[in-house]
């Protein structure tokens, strides 16, 4: 009964949302295993701020921080997941983070680089009858206020491969995205930290833009 009442408050959270006048707040997910789910600790704070900047939204600057089994989770309409290794959910953390993508929710996992082996069999266990599948470059989220022709931009180079975004789809509604080779989060962060190029963080912050644009009107 309590599940059914939290689920029922973030629907109202979400279709209560008005880009123009509501104030909402990102999310970033801690999660087990040793893997460093804290990294780039400036990335979500600069992307909100572009956004705000750029589309007109409200977003808080101060993100949130939510365990994967907290109930918490249902109170942010997007959650970003990140790290450079070993990721565990158990079975309550998994079926937490089930019950919130099917409420309405959306994961962002931007592989920091080392995540992906752990990334996959993990959310497996969330959602045993979805495999990720790539996302074709005309879907909506490469076609939000700035186009990518091309599909997920690269940021950070680390093996040499091309960038990728995978997305699970579940009842025709996409629920988690899962950048690839790409490192969106670096290109977010302050600039001497990566020290990327600013045409290089001017795509990530796009990108980035395009996901969130995407999730707060097509959710």
């Amino acid at each position: 009964m309590k599940r059914l009442y939290i689920i029922i408050i973030f629907f109202v959270f979400i279709s209560s949302i008005n880009l123009n006048t509501s104030s909402y707040q990102l999310a970033i997910l801690k999660y087990q295993g040793g893997g460093d789910w804290y990294s780039n600790p400036t990335s979500l704070k600069n992307l909100a701020l572009f956004c705000n900047e750029n589309l007109n939204m409200n977003i808080n600057p101060e993100y949130a921080v939510v365990d994967v089994g907290s109930s918490e989770i249902f109170n942010y309409p997007f959650i970003h997941m990140t790290g450079h290794g070993n990721v565990y959910f158990n079975k309550f953390e998994s079926e937490n983070l089930r019950k919130y993508l099917l409420a309405g929710g959306f994961l962002h996992i931007d592989d920091n680089y080392g995540m992906d082996p752990f990334v996959r069999t993990e959310m497996k266990k969330v959602f045993p009858e979805l495999d990720f599948i790539e996302i074709p470059k005309n879907h909506k989220i490469y076609n939000m206020k700035y186009k990518f022709k091309n599909g997920l931009p690269k940021i950070h180079e680390h093996d040499n491969k091309r960038s990728q975004g995978f997305g699970l789809i579940k009842n025709g509604r996409l629920i988690c995205f899962y950048t690839y080779e790409c490192d969106l989060g670096d290109g977010w962060e302050d600039e001497e930290i990566h020290q990327n190029s600013p045409e290089k963080r001017e795509q990530a912050f796009k990108m980035g833009a395009n996901i969130i644009d995407f999730v707060m009107t097509n959710n």
